[in-house]
This record gives C-alpha cells, structure tokens and sequence, in this order.
C-alpha cells in the first residue's frame, strides 16, 4: 500500500455531499419525507451535481446507513467525507446539510448536534457557520 492508497476515496465529492445530507435527515431518528425532497431538488438544480448519476444517491445512503450502525461509523463517515471532498467545499456541504435540517421546519435535537459536529469536522468557521444557518433558517421560513 502506498501513501496515495491511503488518500483516495471510493467516492466522488458529489457522493461525499449526499452523504452528508443523507446523515444529517438521518441524526434525529426519522428520514422525513421533507429532507429528501430537499436532497432530491439540490441533486436536481445545483451546479455541481450537473454531471452525477443520482442512481448512485440509492448506493450512498445505503451506505451512510451501514456506516452509521457501527460503533466508530460517525468517524468513518467523516474520513470518507474528508477523504473525497477538497477543503474549499466544506462550506457548501455545511450550507446543504443546514437547508436539509431545516426543510421541515424544525429543527430536532439530534439534528442541532449532528450539525455542530459537521461544523467541527469540516473545521467550520463560527462566524461562517451562523452566517449559513441564517440563511437556511430565512430560506426555510414559513407564513
């Protein structure tokens, strides 16, 4: 094994992103239908999911899931992540996983949590971090 085995990833950065968003619908115990319609028009809309074969949303959130059951699968989870996904995207992914969180309206305990630990593992900037969440919570808001 070489030292660039240890730096590749079986996923792309898109693969990375819809993981993320599939764990945050995921930390609070129930898969509403809300965040996956809101997964599902980010896949469908943004740029930098142009190229991606949305098949593979099916085979990543399996994943996420058996990633999940394990002991240390937060930690996996997070290196996969890390390991797939250049720094200069960590914002983005924080800003999509903020906008599923809030795509019902609530935001859950296990949900607050999982985000405050994808703002520590992508190294989040506080100032940056609220600015995101802001904007979420403005994008999310209900009459």
């Amino acid at each position: 094994m070489t030292t660039d085995d240890l730096n590749e990833s079986p996923w792309t950065l898109q693969d990375a992103l819809i993981a993320l968003m599939v764990s945050t619908s995921v930390s609070d115990a129930r898969v509403r239908t809300l965040e996956l319609l809101s997964i599902q028009r980010v896949v469908d809309h943004l740029p930098i999911f142009a190229s991606y074969d949305a098949d593979r949303m099916t085979i990543i959130s399996q994943t996420v899931f058996d990633i999940l059951e394990d002991e240390d699968g937060l930690d996996a989870l997070f290196g996969l992540v890390r390991a797939a996904m250049p720094e200069k995207f960590n914002e983005t992914a924080y800003a999509l996983c903020c906008d599923v969180a809030a795509a019902d309206g609530l935001l859950r305990e296990g949900e607050l949590r999982f985000l405050e630990e994808i703002r520590y593992e992508l190294f989040i900037d506080r100032l940056a971090g609220a600015a995101i969440e802001r904007g979420a919570r403005a994008r999310h808001q209900k009459a």
